[in-house]
């Protein structure tokens, strides 16, 4: 149980982290401003992210069956560094004008559609998959990284860009990489306790 916590609570903190000025998090900011109805852009956000996590942790998993512990571990273990490089390059939203209500389709589904494509490839659905590669706690690590998304954007839909304004960005953004550079370099190193282990025969 200890190990599926630790799943839990690492997986929460390092999307939130991680989603801090990244361009889900500013599409969030759009999309308040836009619609200004934060209930159904808040679901819209986690159903979003639900399906988008599941998916990304059900990669994980399949990666996992495929490579033996010792690649799987190289394999982590230069992803969570790479992953630390890029927490410091600054995310942009590339279509704000794009965002806007379909006939029919309502605030809660323009809000799911337009997050579950935003997410595609960003940095939190690869940090999923690797985090679910890493724990092989697909349901916690799961239930972690969409907590973390809703903390890190469910009080931006409602206080705007003031709150994200008033973010020391970079300095969050450092202590997000440095949390992957040091889960890459435990990786490379064997693991630790941070669930390689449970790859093991």
């Amino acid at each position: 149980m200890r190990a599926l916590m630790e799943a839990f609570f690492f997986s929460t903190l390092v999307v939130a982290l991680a989603e801090m000025g990244d361009k889900t998090q500013l599409l969030a900011l759009v999309l308040a401003a836009r619609f200004r109805r934060p209930w159904p852009i808040v679901w819209g956000i986690f159903l979003a992210t639900v399906l988008n996590h599941a998916l990304a942790g059900a990669v994980g998993a399949w990666v996992v069956q495929w490579l033996g512990p010792d690649a799987m571990r190289w394999v982590l273990g230069l992803s969570f560094i790479a992953m630390a490089v890029w927490m410091l390059v600054p995310d942009k939203l590339d279509d704000e004008d794009g965002v806007r209500e379909h006939p029919g389709w309502g605030v809660l589904m323009t809000t799911t559609v337009a997050f579950f494509l935003a997410e595609m490839g960003d940095k939190t659905q690869v940090a999923t998959v690797m985090l679910a590669a890493q724990y092989q706690a697909f349901f916690w690590v799961v239930a972690g990284t969409t907590l973390g998304m809703l903390l890190a954007n469910a009080p931006v839909v409602w206080w705007g860009d003031q709150l994200v304004r008033k973010l020391p960005l970079k300095l969050v953004h450092g202590i997000s990489a440095l949390i992957f550079l040091v889960l890459g370099v435990l990786a490379l190193l064997g693991g630790g306790d941070l669930g390689l282990k449970a790859m093991q025969p």
